[in-house]
């Protein structure tokens, strides 16, 4: 016996309205996917990056200029724009491998950098190191206090509340990337000065890149939070708020011992 007309729009309107509940599901349930497969390249990360300083008695360099021979793969990055050199994860390889034709754990999967000159730069979009922490070996003259030797676990007193490793719009950052106030100007046409933590409230005031407003502004994972890695090793989801550094009439607030160690 066939459907009445009736019945036909009754069925239809039923498919459609369970539609309308399961898609928005579907899309939270993906996304809560990727932020916990970010936590887990978070955990990784830090953990590589602590047994490299555990063998090697210092943290990697975050950007490394001085090697003669490019990494294995070529140099990351894109010579218009980025410095040519080793970074943090070249070094920490043989503590982070994994398994052939899964996705590389420096690539974020929530990453949101639209198409363009950063689209396929893995420089950009993913995770940074704490420029405070894994020093570069060279900088700008006004980025002094994030150039030099990187430095060591033991340099590190309140370990558990130190910032290594984070979501980012840039592989190494620094707390002037989160303050709303940095002691020097940023130069937007510089790629690393648009280092930035995703979903900062301060980001809507900031000069970006096109390709990574989206990923700046509105965060990556849900009520923009980002996944935080320790020198301690623990890892933490927290709202990207809680790593805002505010100028005062005194200095800063939220700097010791988040973003620059005791």
């Amino acid at each position: 016996m066939g459907f009445t007309l009736i019945e036909l729009l009754v069925v239809i309107s039923i498919i459609a309205l369970l539609m309308a509940i399961l898609v928005p599901a579907l899309g939270t349930s993906k996304q809560h996917t990727r932020m916990l497969l970010c936590g887990a390249n978070i955990r990784q990360l830090t953990f590589a990056l602590s047994m490299y300083a555990s063998d090697n008695e210092t943290f990697p360099h975050a950007l490394d200029e001085t090697p003669a021979k490019p990494p294995a793969g070529g140099y990351p990055g894109n010579p218009m724009y980025d410095r040519m050199g080793w970074w943090w994860f070249n070094y920490t390889t043989d503590y982070s491998r994994t398994s052939p034709g899964k996705p590389s754990i420096i690539l974020c999967p929530s990453r949101r950098i639209g198409n363009g000159l950063l689209g396929t730069n893995v420089l950009c979009g993913n995770y940074g190191v704490n420029r405070s922490i894994c020093k570069s070996s060279s900088g700008w003259s006004d980025h002094i206090d994030f150039t030099g030797r990187p430095l060591r676990i033991s340099d590190i007193s309140r370990a558990g509340e130190t910032l290594l490793v984070v979501d980012s719009g840039y592989s190494m950052i620094t707390w002037w990337h989160a303050a709303d106030v940095p002691p020097e100007p940023f130069d937007s046409a510089i790629v690393e000065d648009t280092a930035y933590v995703p979903g900062l409230e301060i980001n809507k005031n900031r000069s970006l890149w096109a390709s990574q407003e989206q990923d700046a502004i509105d965060g990556r994972h849900p009520n923009k939070t980002v996944n935080v890695g320790f020198v301690d090793g623990h890892i933490d989801r927290v709202e990207a708020e809680h790593l805002a550094v505010q100028k005062t009439a005194d200095g800063y607030t939220n700097k010791n011992p988040l973003w620059e160690p005791k």
